[in-house]
């Protein structure tokens, strides 16, 4: 596949399942490319992902941005919707319904001009842990619809949004005990037909605009119409919290329990707070983005009346050519006042066993991980307990790389990792178990990712933690905690 140039000075390229896009690039003023993406998605759909967070070999400082996306693909457990948001979605619609007809796995129960319905049949025999990634599952839709758009000829074009933590039951087999209400979504993604993206070391910004054609369809002179909602703030005051005082103390004491039988050797249970929401989101992500600079901010209008806005701190699985990377956080300290106080602080947190078996722990489940989907001998721990310094806390993080076997893509490796160490527990099925038996209300999108899956076969995610969901009016804060054998209750 290449890349053609015409005489109006786009160029033209053919993916692997047949589609012609178009792509027209503007260049942007630098200062204040974003703004007018961030106001708009209070009240149209879309997201804005930056990293205002640098680390040499590791992270870099850049923002993309989506709005008014033609369609969007979301999930309930096992039930699909892919749905047209404008015209140009409607041309679409009927070529992604196509490709997914012909998978066995898949029963499309409703079409019409905006809308598919689908659903996901269950696994029809016991797979082992080395084809978990392969189960039935939503990411066999994914896999095809990244499959009719893969090009090598863009290095942006792709699905953005978000993953929920319920997402890996359709791998894991854990009894739901706690409620989902029938708002609560398990994965929201984007096709985008415009981007944006802002290099911050050549302090460049432009617009990558996508047109997509083929035999009887063509987007090609229709309107990028906004499917326009906006924010509302709820007529209720919430409840503080969903635990009640001394009541975590006891999950805790549950914890101890576990480990004393062997259950678990590490869990993360969290619990949630309630504000009701007045402030516009975009108030919100800015405020959030200048306080606490992390490679993974975010600001992404789910549509529906839900916003997710996090700074994290956290990647998740990123994934360049075959290289998959990972950086487990654990072990945390509060800054100093100082430099002088900030080195103290750093000396407390490198000399803390415990940080240091917490640490040790997440990697080792880590790189047993990888070890699904990578090649034999290719994992390793290019960084070990490395200091990462953020706003208000400093943190111990491992760096660790493997490469994908042949055979294996960007999905296997993110589905290998569901879910992070880091915010379920070890053994992870077991504490995930623990969590949904104790916890006191879903997780939703917490402890899940955020972020693009590139249709040249690229990922970049990051943990969603350090998270506010806004949805209906009110904002919903997670925080949750290790527990080792000898914490206090």
């Amino acid at each position: 596949m290449t890349t053609k140039v015409l005489d109006n000075g786009a160029e033209r390229f053919v993916t692997a399942g047949g589609v012609t896009i178009t792509r027209e690039r503007h260049d942007r003023p630098y200062e204040g490319a974003i703004d007018g993406y961030v106001d708009g998605l209070n009240s149209r759909r879309g997201a804005v992902f930056s990293s205002n967070y640098e680390y040499p070999g590791r992270y870099t400082r850049w923002d993309t941005a989506i709005i008014d996306p033609p369609l969007v693909i979301s999930a309930r457990g096992r039930a699909m919707r892919i749905e047209a948001l404008n015209r140009r979605g409607e041309v679409l619609l009927p070529v992604i319904g196509k490709a997914l007809g012909a998978l066995s796995e898949v029963m499309i129960a409703e079409t019409s001009k905006t809308l598919i319905c689908l659903d996901v049949a269950k696994p029809g025999r016991v797979f082992t842990e080395e084809e978990r990634s392969r189960v039935p599952s939503v990411f066999t839709v994914l896999r095809a619809i990244t499959a009719l758009f893969k090009t090598a000829e863009d290095a942006n074009l792709g699905l953005y949004g978000a993953f929920g933590y319920d997402l890996a039951f359709q791998f894991d087999p854990v009894d739901y005990k706690l409620e989902r209400k029938e708002s609560q979504r398990d994965l929201v993604l984007f096709l985008p037909d415009e981007i944006l993206v802002v290099d911050h070391y050549s302090t460049k910004a432009w617009t990558d605009r996508y047109d997509y054609s083929g035999e009887g369809f063509s987007t090609e002179g229709l309107a990028r119409d906004a499917h326009v909602e906006p924010f509302k703030t709820a007529d209720r005051i919430p409840p503080r919290g969903d635990h009640e005082p001394g009541e975590y103390a006891n999950l805790v004491r549950r914890a101890m329990e576990s480990f004393k039988r062997g259950d678990l050797f590490e869990v993360v249970p969290g619990q949630m707070f309630y504000e009701r929401c007045e402030t516009q989101p975009s108030d919100i992500s800015r405020k959030l983005k200048s306080i606490n600079p992390s490679p993974y901010s975010f600001f992404i209008n789910l549509g529906e009346n839900e916003y997710l806005i996090g700074a994290s701190p956290e990647m998740f699985v990123r994934v360049n050519g075959r290289r998959v990377e990972t950086c487990p956080i654990s072990g945390t300290i509060k800054r100093g006042d100082d430099a002088i106080s900030d080195s103290e602080q750093i000396l407390k947190l490198l000399n803390s066993k415990k940080d240091e078996s917490e640490l040790t722990m997440c990697s080792d489940v880590d790189r047993n991980d990888k070890s699904r989907v990578c090649e034999p001998g290719s994992v390793r721990v290019i960084g070990r307990r490395q200091i990462e310094m953020y706003s208000r806390l400093i943190h111990t993080v491992d760096h660790i790389e493997g490469r994908l076997r042949e055979g294996m893509d960007a999905f296997d490796a993110f589905l290998s990792h569901a879910w992070a160490v880091t915010v379920t527990g070890a053994p992870k099925l077991w504490a995930m178990r623990f969590i949904e038996q104790n916890e006191k209300s879903p997780r939703a999108w917490y402890g899940g990712a955020i972020g693009m899956v590139n249709f040249n076969g690229d990922m970049n995610t990051g943990l969603t933690l350090r998270t506010i969901r806004i949805k209906d009016g009110i904002a919903e804060v997670r925080a949750g905690a290790t527990l080792l054998f000898d914490s206090v209750p």
